[in-house]
């Protein structure tokens, strides 16, 4: 098996409000991109829901604890919780739709491991990259990413794993878990200064497995592919993962109205095949995609597509 997509219809039911730019219509689009001409060596699975132990790999037991009493229940009425003063909140389907993204990074490390597929991409939302252990943030519940990694570490016995996060918002979350755990790397390419205020150069992590590339306002494709390639892909391939997860957001793309970074289509293509080459000489090719934010509808599929075609390009 190639690419493998795995996706779950609970991440519809996660709906934080009518104006919020998380929207489920984000889904819909990735969907409807990837059912396009030319995707049809897809292969499609639903993904299983994610367990409490997988969750307490990365997140602590009062703040699960907390979420899940805080979830509105199915069929109680369109009523919405908020968790960080108005960015978050969960609504009667949030719980299910963010056991669904955290099931289906899982599985992608799962899918890889035993070579059911070459790489995944996992359809999915809500994002996750800026929850924190500890903490609800920036329209994110729990880390998916971060959780996968660590299942990674723990299920299969890996001794590294690397997550590459292109998302124009700096992965806050992840970098919080890594921080104190060397055998896992956090790399990032973000625009600088945007929320959430961290992701500076000088951030590197107790062991130097945290590798941030801020970007100023403005940045396009000759400017994001030379610093990219100049630190964040030579860490990459030095920390010599076993595995690699993509933090895959696409609100870095020039018709994204949450930013104000400038990449094209191409641009999304480029830094898959870069990331696929450095996995092909250290990981036997391994790579979970898990996909994030990106909020301009054809900035959305536009770099998605290109995303998850290279992704199918072996």
């Amino acid at each position: 098996m190639g690419t493998l997509v795995l996706s779950h219809p609970a991440c519809f039911g996660h709906r934080p409000g009518t104006l919020h730019p998380e929207s489920p219509q984000r889904l819909h689009t990735v969907l409807a991109a990837l059912r396009a001409p030319g995707f049809e060596g897809l292969a499609w699975r639903e993904a299983p829901m994610g367990t409490r132990a997988q969750l307490l790999l990365v997140h602590d037991e009062d703040y699960v604890d907390a979420i899940e009493a805080l979830a509105p229940a199915p069929g109680s009425g369109p009523g919405l919780v908020l968790l960080d003063g108005g960015d978050t909140a969960m609504s009667p389907g949030s719980w299910d739709a963010v056991l669904a993204c955290v099931g289906a990074a899982c599985a992608g490390v799962d899918a890889v491991m035993a070579g059911e597929a070459r790489n995944v991409f996992c359809a999915t939302r809500p994002c996750g990259h800026h929850a924190e252990p500890g903490q609800a943030m920036g329209f994110c519940i729990f880390n998916q990413v971060a959780i996968a990694a660590a299942h990674a570490l723990a299920a299969h016995g890996l001794a590294r794993v690397a997550v590459i996060d292109f998302d124009v918002h700096h992965g806050n979350g992840t970098q919080a878990a890594f921080y104190h755990r060397p055998h896992l790397f956090f790399g990032s390419s973000h625009q600088s200064p945007l929320y959430p205020g961290t992701g500076a150069a000088h951030e590197r992590g107790d062991s130097g497995n945290i590798v941030n590339v801020p970007l100023p306002p403005g940045c396009g494709s000759a400017m994001f592919r030379a610093r990219v390639e100049e630190t964040l892909l030579p860490a990459l391939r030095g920390f010599a993962p076993e595995l690699i997860l993509v933090s895959a957001g696409f609100d870095a793309h020039r018709l994204d109205p949450l930013a104000q970074m400038a990449l094209e289509d191409e641009d999304f293509d480029w830094i898959t095949r870069q990331v696929m080459a450095i996995a092909d000489d250290v990981c036997d090719g391994r790579i979970v995609s898990v996909l994030e934010g990106g909020y301009s509808g054809a900035g959305l599929a536009g770099g998605c597509a290109a995303h998850v075609r290279a992704l199918m390009a072996h």
